[in-house]
């Protein structure tokens, strides 16, 4: 995503996730976004719901491609191509519905609303509590997760972080690094182990570290300490998602045991994706598809609902896509979806800060928002335990150019963000609490985590968040529903005591 004022940061991850209301439908023609001459690209076969794509290594190679992955659970296939004529071809083979080229469908991260610090850098010293940096974690305090720690540290469950990757090599995470479990799937078919995952990025470092920092000593203390974390690489050292990598990524999650995955990212270059554009069709259905099958196979999907500060369920105007490119405004309804967030099944987090409001910049709904997490307010909630309002994680070493504000614990290396990125890990991290303590998946865990939220109810006065309008269309935030279901904290903010109870 491009660069914006403090005001208008977008989410700390964007992924190519498309929305569609219905899934495929048969009767319409196959939809064609056509190649241009030139280098080789990368192309999403839909195949009808239902077909088999079981010949679908002749009809790739018939249509002068070659075939990448053929995920034929979904009936979804990655080629690459330098023809021209590609995507026609393949469109014109029995069973296929549509086929898109990814070229401009890739989305970028940034690390949440960062605003303009000047870089700064603190060390910490080994003396002190057993993990040193605990003091600074504002955020696992809030959601009572040392509490929950005496009851259950998350042993037994296997968490996806699909991100840009994670650093195995963190004194903070190494122990609970699942190698077997994590994959590289950037290139849409997935390249199994640790090492491949490695993060060259950061994000997803620091969204790892919130879920599953281990209790040794060292640093900080994650939601989760005990889990196993998987690595799950979608995104690239730039911070870009294409489809086929996301589509890889869930797909590796639900046939690898994984029992609840991150998604710190939503759709671009579309903030809002609307399901009758036929350049896009495609990729909604393939990537709804793959999200479904990880659904399907006992995976719980926690995901942010992005930094815009626009009201989900009530879209009128997206003025900030495609942001690839030149924005250019358009009206919109609720026929357009931002995702995953918007996915059926998938639970929505907006994020909080220190006082338990919501954050400046986080972006809500009364039909897309399950509940809230700490993500930071570096404007709106700065406290005296939380001076710089952001959440400190775990950061690459070898990254740590690209952190403004750093904390060091000896050889480990920490950093300060904001963001729905950061919130949705912490979700994702009591969730892991409520199937370890529990045994619970689906729409069960995701009852018992409402359930065990920490009730927040909208503010009588918000004219405070009249300086942070909406990004697309500039509408005043607004809060609906009642202590028991609003649109700016779902159920409440997570409780990670009540879900260890």
């Amino acid at each position: 995503m491009r660069n914006q004022s403090p005001r208008r940061r977008a989410l700390a991850a964007t992924s190519g996730l498309l929305l569609t209301t219905a899934g495929v439908v048969i009767a319409q023609a196959p939809q064609v976004v056509a190649a241009t001459t030139g280098s080789s690209s990368t192309y999403i076969v839909l195949y009808d719901s239902g077909a088999s794509s079981s010949g679908a290594a002749s009809t790739i190679s018939s249509a002068g491609g070659t075939l990448v992955a053929d995920y034929s659970q979904i009936g979804v296939v990655v080629a690459r191509s330098s023809a021209p004529d590609f995507a026609t071809k393949a469109a014109s083979a029995k069973g296929v519905s549509g086929v898109s080229k990814t070229d401009g469908f890739a989305t970028k991260i940034d690390n949440g609303a960062t605003g303009s610090d000047t870089s700064t850098t603190d060390t910490v010293g080994a003396a002190g509590t057993s993990d040193p940096l605990t003091g600074l974690q504002w955020d696992m305090n809030q959601i009572k997760a040392p509490d929950a720690h005496a009851v259950n540290n998350g042993a037994g469950v296997l968490v996806g972080d699909i991100d840009t990757g994670l650093d195995y090599t963190h004194p903070d995470l190494a122990a609970n690094v699942d190698d077997a479990a994590s994959a590289n799937c950037v290139s849409g078919v997935a390249v199994p182990g640790k090492v491949a995952a490695m993060d060259d990025n950061g994000h997803g470092t620091h969204t790892a570290g919130t879920i599953a920092a281990a209790a040794n000593g060292i640093g900080i203390v994650g939601v989760a300490p005990q889990v196993r974390i998987a690595g799950i690489k979608a995104g690239d050292a730039d911070g870009f998602f294409f489809p086929e990598a996301v589509i890889c990524a869930f797909m590796w999650a639900g046939t690898h045991g994984v029992a609840v995955t991150n998604n710190s990212y939503f759709a671009d270059p579309w903030l809002f994706n609307c399901k009758n554009d036929p350049q896009q069709r495609a990729l909604w259905t393939a990537e709804r598809r793959a999200i479904q099958f990880a659904q399907q196979n006992g995976v719980t999907v926690v995901a942010a609902e992005s930094n815009q500060a626009d009201d989900l369920s009530h879209p009128t105007q997206d003025a900030t896509s495609p942001d690839n490119t030149t924005p250019v405004t358009r009206d919109i309804t609720n026929a357009c979806a931002v995702v995953p967030v918007e996915v059926p099944g998938v639970i929505g987090v907006t994020a909080t800060g220190n006082k338990q409001m919501k954050s400046f910049y986080s972006s809500y709904g009364i039909s897309t928002t399950d509940v809230a997490a700490p993500g930071g307010d570096s404007i709106l909630q700065v406290t005296a335990a939380a001076p710089n309002g952001r959440v400190l994680s775990t950061w690459p070493a070898s990254l740590m150019g690209g952190c403004a504000r750093k904390v060091l614990d000896g050889a480990a290396t920490y950093c300060y963000a904001q963001g729905t990125s950061m919130a949705s890990p912490h979700a994702a991290g009591v969730a892991a609490l409520l199937s370890s303590a529990h045994g619970l998946k689906g729409g069960a865990l995701e009852a018992a985590l409402q359930r065990g939220a920490t009730a927040l109810s909208c503010p009588a006065d918000t004219s405070v968040y009249d300086f942070f309008p909406a990004v697309d269309g500039g509408q005043p935030q607004t809060c609906q529903g009642g202590a028991g279901h609003n649109s700016w904290f779902g159920a409440g903010e997570v409780n990670a005591l009540n879900a260890v109870k």
